[in-house]
């Protein structure tokens, strides 16, 4: 449990600043000059351009993409085309950290249900959101901050963000009432998600030459698994060059699953020097590796460092479902893949020891799985 029990400065709602009809941005969400979204290539390998105050929302519009991968064969009897499958994650996995995935069993009605909900929540008066704010003790509810560092420069969002594994950490009564169906369906959509990560986890096991439940057990087992929600909600922003909705961070848990929003592209992925913005595939998910799966695989899967950029046309909600370890749990290299050559890159450490960084700084690039490790 963290001892701070408050925010450190009055807790201003992005959306909120958003409707008022500002023309320029507080100056606590504006980036230094360096980390602006501008100062970065829009594509691998393309040119350094300037951006417009419009063009965010047309980014990687040059035709570089994460994979996407089927999933329609992954439980096929035809051994060639299941194969075929788990190589495509695996080169994923390695070459990327991120991809998205199309016929992965989760129903596309729950899936646009899910996300019209919320975005239904979002625009509920403010002090219907109010009746459920957040502090940093646990997270849990409606914030517009991460991180608790006085005088931060903040990012332009807000969120939901809620516990559902394991089971015992579910507390419907902290989960909106309004819209009437959404708590209904925060359950049904998350009993798919966890039941794909589920799988996907399988196959980086296989694939990483461990037994099959292998990561699944090191995050504590299909019913103490740790997963939780974070809805993230984008508001349009009247210079978009100057801030985030989300920081350069790579994800501290173990793997994310991503609902985009289907219409407006936010999403950038770091690829060496450069950052991709990646378009959504209509009723996709979006994979990514967190620092945890970094760690079990002795860096064999790493994660990779994102962020989200907004735009001054068009607001977006997406849905990140974190499927962690267990908190209490030691995450140490699996001991298959440690071996004179590759010795353990990482000392054993809790997950709650280790989130304990990204809720006290806030989102801050690689910084805390690379101070793990001299070699990296």
């Amino acid at each position: 449990m963290m001892s701070c029990q408050a925010w450190p400065e009055p807790v201003v709602r992005v959306q909120a600043l958003a409707e008022s009809g500002l023309s320029s941005i507080p100056s606590r969400y504006i980036r230094p000059h360096s980390q602006r979204p501008t100062n970065t290539t829009t594509s691998c390998g393309g040119p350094r351009r300037k951006a417009s105050q419009d063009d965010h929302h047309h980014r990687g519009d040059d035709h570089v993409n994460i994979p996407t991968i089927n999933l329609e064969h992954l439980f096929s009897e035809d051994q060639v085309l299941r194969e075929e499958v788990f190589r495509h994650v695996d080169q994923a996995c390695r070459e990327w950290g991120f991809f998205q995935v199309v016929n992965h069993g989760v129903s596309h009605e729950l899936m646009k249900n899910a996300r019209e909900l919320w975005r239904e929540f979002f625009n509920q008066p403010l002090e219907v959101k109010e009746n459920y704010a957040n502090s940093p003790t646990t997270y849990e509810g409606y914030g517009s901050r991460l991180g608790i560092n006085k005088g931060a420069t903040l990012d332009w969002s807000d969120y939901f963000f809620l516990h559902y594994m394991p089971p015992s950490l579910r507390n419907q009564e902290k989960w909106p009432a309004i819209p009437t169906s959404l708590r209904k369906v925060i359950g049904e959509y998350g009993e798919g998600v966890v039941k794909l990560g589920g799988r996907i986890l399988n196959v980086m096991s296989k694939n990483l030459g461990l037994k099959e439940d292998f990561l699944l057990n090191a995050f504590g087992g299909e019913s103490e698994v740790g997963g939780c929600l974070r809805v993230n909600f984008y508001p349009k922003c009247p210079q978009p060059d100057l801030t985030f909705g989300l920081s350069p961070h790579s994800d501290p848990g173990g793997m994310t699953i991503l609902l985009p929003d289907d219409f407006v592209s936010g999403l950038q992925v770091r690829r060496g020097d450069h950052w991709i913005t990646v378009k959504p595939i209509p009723n996709a998910f979006i994979i990514n590796i967190g620092d945890q799966i970094q760690v079990l695989s002795n860096a064999v899967y790493k994660s990779v460092e994102h962020r989200v950029i907004v735009n001054s046309n068009q607001d977006r909600v997406s849905l990140a479902f974190f499927y962690n370890p267990r908190s209490d749990l030691l995450i140490e290299p699996a001991k298959e893949l440690v071996t004179k050559d590759r010795p353990a890159l990482y000392s054993p450490m809790t997950y709650d020891e280790y989130r304990l960084f990204i809720r006290l700084k806030g989102p801050c690039g690689k910084a805390q799985v690379e101070s793990l490790t001299s070699q990296t």
